[in-house]
């Protein structure tokens, strides 16, 4: 049976692919996530760094059956590129910038078929609208720590839901993981094992 390998330690990657009951294992990838904005945009970026993953992990899978499914997810407000805040000062000022405004999500996600050598890249965007926060709201979220290893410092499936007032596009991406169009990615490299799998079964 054919299996995704997911190159990410992210938990809710894997919440995710378990949520669809995708057949995945995991290995992670150690890379250099270094970016340099004037070579492009996040968009360009998040899909650079997934296939860097996939690359990654690719060496060390022999198997032939095994799809690739790498992702890099980035917050841009203002301007500015947010990746995962570096200590609670970083993240207390990604939170104070995206404060009363909108900003975008923005996950690139790489997909390589072992057995063809075809790839899929797609970089989707939501725009995730906060509210004006407090000073002490600010400091009480990052001493909870959950947006220590989050794009933008907060996780919107967690307390940060508490900062959202809308959004526009998917919900999973913000998340980390666009599951209607990884899905797609992987019906276009010919994967068939996910809604496939539950034809001819009764409600």
């Amino acid at each position: 049976m054919r299996k995704i390998v997911l190159a990410s330690a992210s938990p809710r990657r894997s919440a995710l692919l378990e949520q669809i009951d995708a057949p995945f294992t995991v290995e992670t990838a150690d890379v250099d996530e270094t970016i340099y904005e004037e070579q492009g945009g996040a968009a360009f970026w998040t899909v650079a760094l997934a296939k860097r993953k996939a690359q990654a992990v690719s060496q060390r899978i022999l198997s032939e059956e095994a799809i690739l499914l790498a992702a890099d997810t980035m917050v841009v407000c203002e301007g500015q590129i947010l990746g995962k805040p570096v200590s609670d000062e970083d993240a207390w000022k990604m939170l104070r910038l995206l404060s009363g405004r909108r900003h975008e999500v923005i996950t690139g996600f790489y997909l390589k078929d072992q057995r063809t050598q075809q790839e899929y890249a797609q970089a989707v965007k939501t725009d995730v609208f906060f509210r004006t926060l407090s000073e002490e709201e600010i400091q009480a979220y990052v001493a909870s720590g959950e947006g220590k290893d989050k794009a933008g410092a907060y996780a919107i499936q967690g307390l940060g839901a508490l900062f959202v007032v809308k959004i526009e596009g998917c919900y999973f991406n913000v998340v980390g993981l666009p599951l209607s169009a990884v899905y797609q990615g992987l019906r276009h490299l010919g994967f068939d094992g996910l809604l496939e799998s539950h034809r001819g079964m009764k409600p």
